[in-house]
């Protein structure tokens, strides 16, 4: 590629960054064809005019002309047009890019009152975080829209299941067989190569064998599950993400047989959706994004279900926005650990990195030694894992709970 060339291409990508008119933003440089396109998407939504300049994308999405002003652009205040333009920004650009643009398009021009129509439902890109923005529009969504919504959220559902429950369910089955093993086990539940490999030190080369001093095996199997599981999970509207995440790992927690499982969500009010496990969509729908937070509440609901304290892992999932009353929910993690409950506090279970949180919150949770921090969703069965044998969890940041 020649060095003409090179400073030609940076003009250009300058150019499409930069918006405005031709010659008028630095670069000299003007578009045509595909560019010209893509220049025009980008403008409907990140125009020059701002969100409230003349022709801007607010007064677009108010039902502003698009020739209502210098540069004017927008995706208008209908379905169709909007439709329009969600094609054209899969047309020009990568999923991740789209995802990216579809979020701020609803966030920036208020469009998510469109997400109420089926043909809008049927352009967009389905993630993680469409999901969340039509579960926060579930109580005022028509029935006309609610089956192309199911839809939508089952796509995504199907997506994640498909992309964590077989590594979840291998890693924590691996953890429930070792937090079982005993060190008197019957002949026949021995596992002989863990057993040589400990004790390959007692070696006898005369008789070319080893005489193990120590047995390594797995207790025999329970009639009922080996370990309880309950998800208590923080509904409002920040955590959407998390929610979405969280229903799903729930449902795969509870198709293993020797893991009980019971999910909690919670605001001011605690909802149990335990039955509704085998249908992660059904639990989605059955969650109401927003509203204020008590989780002192939703800890005491959990408390009062747990019956083997020894056998139990508790995850709250929330930002530790308390609305209640901090010191009984303090109270209550500091009890449920004497007791000998495994207490897990992630601040957040989503790809999107660490939250804004409650650092008092966190910072007392860490004292009473359950440290609070951000998880990945591809990070979280290592965290069962290491909750379930009762080992130091795998906390991607120490620093963020202290």
């Amino acid at each position: 590629m020649t060095g003409e060339t090179t400073a030609s291409e940076r003009l250009r990508r300058w150019r499409l960054v930069l918006g405005g008119q031709p010659g008028g933003d630095g670069t000299g440089c003007a578009l045509s064809g595909q560019d010209a396109a893509m220049d025009r998407t980008l403008e409907a939504l990140y125009g020059a005019g701002g969100e409230s300049g003349p022709g801007g994308p607010a007064a677009a999405a108010r039902g502003g002309s698009a020739g209502s002003g210098p540069r004017s652009a927008g995706l208008g205040g209908s379905a169709p047009q909007v439709a329009r333009w969600l094609g054209d920004i899969r047309r020009y650009f990568p999923t991740s890019v789209v995802q990216v643009m579809q979020r701020d398009a609803i966030d920036r021009l208020g469009l998510a009152a469109l997400l109420l129509e089926p043909e809008m439902l049927e352009a967009v890109e389905a993630d993680v975080h469409l999901v969340g923005t039509l579960l926060s529009l579930n109580k005022a969504m028509p029935e006309t829209t609610r089956t192309t919504a199911r839809a939508v959220v089952a796509k995504v559902v199907a997506d994640l299941e498909k992309r964590l429950a077989s590594r979840t369910r291998a890693t924590l089955t691996g953890a429930l067989d070792r937090s079982a093993r005993t060190t008197r086990p019957r002949h026949r539940d021995i596992d002989w190569d863990r057993t040589i490999r400990a004790n390959l030190k007692h070696y006898l080369p005369e008789h070319r064998t080893v005489v193990p001093e120590r047995l390594i095996g797995y207790g025999r199997a329970a009639r009922g599950a080996k370990k309880d599981v309950i998800l208590c999970i923080d509904q409002s509207g920040s955590m959407a993400a998390s929610v979405v995440y969280a229903s799903v790992f729930g449902a795969v927690l509870a198709s293993m047989r020797s893991l009980t499982t019971r999910l909690v969500v919670f605001d001011t009010s605690v909802v149990d959706l335990t039955e509704e496990l085998d249908d992660p969509v059904d639990v989605l729908f059955g969650t109401q994004l927003g509203g204020g937070t008590d989780i002192n509440r939703a800890l005491a609901y959990c408390q009062s279900r747990i019956t083997r304290p020894a056998d139990t892992v508790v995850v709250l999932i929330s930002d530790l926005y308390e609305g209640g009353i901090r010191q009984e929910m303090l109270g209550r993690v500091a009890a449920m650990k004497a007791s000998g409950v495994q207490f897990v506090a992630l601040l957040a279970l989503s790809d999107e990195g660490a939250p804004a949180y409650d650092r008092e919150h966190a910072a007392a949770l860490a004292a009473l030694g359950a440290p609070a921090f951000a998880c990945t969703p591809d990070l979280f069965p290592d965290v069962m894992a290491a909750a379930i044998e009762k080992r130091q969890l795998p906390i991607p940041d120490k620093g963020l709970h202290q």
